[in-house]
């Protein structure tokens, strides 16, 4: 069996940026904030009638029921359905140089605003201690693909998304973490910035900013750089579904 080869296709990325201007323009504040709330809305739904495969089940199976809820919510919420065209779950992608043509990001989300070629993408993963889901697996294996250019390089944000199985939250677990990293030498995860969890709204919710390296390919300097990407980290408990999440209409 012949291992599978990678190698930059810069025919692909030609193609699919032909005509835009990278990164894409940066979304707004509200925008932001709002989709945050629509998925802790589509959580705290699914908690009150699928708490069993919440509580046990796979990622890839909180992931359909949250695909599923997202765009079943299109139709019940006036705003979220006026920002966003679709939410599909693994939709094919192709990494910052071509080399990669099938990476499958969990969510994307389709915005009204955007060209479809280019959704906002959430990126999920377990957290759960004592079962080995930890903090350095989601940034490993969730947040760093968005510095490499697997994920979002031709744009500057994205979301992390967590599914919460015991008490870790954002300030005990993700901060601490991200803060020990930044005095590793080369620092793993590129920090720019890192804020404190927003403390203005009853969510688990943060932002960091991360530099990426890599560069644009058949771009000359400095069109080839695509800039720093803040990453939208949500936190969801399980035993949080009291908590009520309204949409302004």
């Amino acid at each position: 069996m012949s291992s599978t080869t990678y190698f930059p296709r810069p025919e692909q990325i030609d193609e699919l940026t032909r005509g835009f201007d990278l990164p894409l323009a940066s979304l707004h504040e509200e925008h932001l904030a709002l989709i945050a709330e629509v998925l802790a809305l589509a959580w705290t739904d699914l908690t009150l009638t699928r708490q069993e495969v919440l509580a046990t089940g796979t990622e890839a199976e909180i992931n359909a029921l949250m695909e599923t809820r997202l765009s079943r919510l299109l139709d019940e919420h006036p705003i979220w359905g006026q920002l966003v065209r679709s939410v599909v779950r693994g939709r094919e992608t192709v990494s910052f140089d071509g080399a990669h043509l099938e990476k499958r990001p969990d969510l994307s989300i389709h915005l009204s605003t955007r060209t479809p070629s280019f959704p906002l993408l959430v990126e999920c993963k377990l957290i759960d201690i004592v079962g080995g889901k930890s903090t350095a697996l989601y940034c490993n294996h969730g947040l760093k693909r968005f510095l490499t250019g697997e994920y979002g390089w031709a744009i500057r944000e994205s979301f992390m998304l967590a599914y919460v199985r015991d008490s870790s939250t954002i300030a005990s677990c993700l901060t601490p973490f991200l803060e020990a990293s930044r005095s590793l030498r080369p620092q793993p995860y590129a920090i720019m910035d890192l804020a404190p969890a927003i403390a203005d709204r009853a969510l688990d919710l943060a932002q960091t900013s991360h530099y990426r390296g890599f560069k644009y390919p058949s771009r000359e300097p400095p069109r080839d750089d695509p800039g720093p990407i803040t990453i939208w980290h949500l936190w969801l408990q399980l035993g949080v579904s009291s908590l009520e999440y309204s949409i302004t209409v």
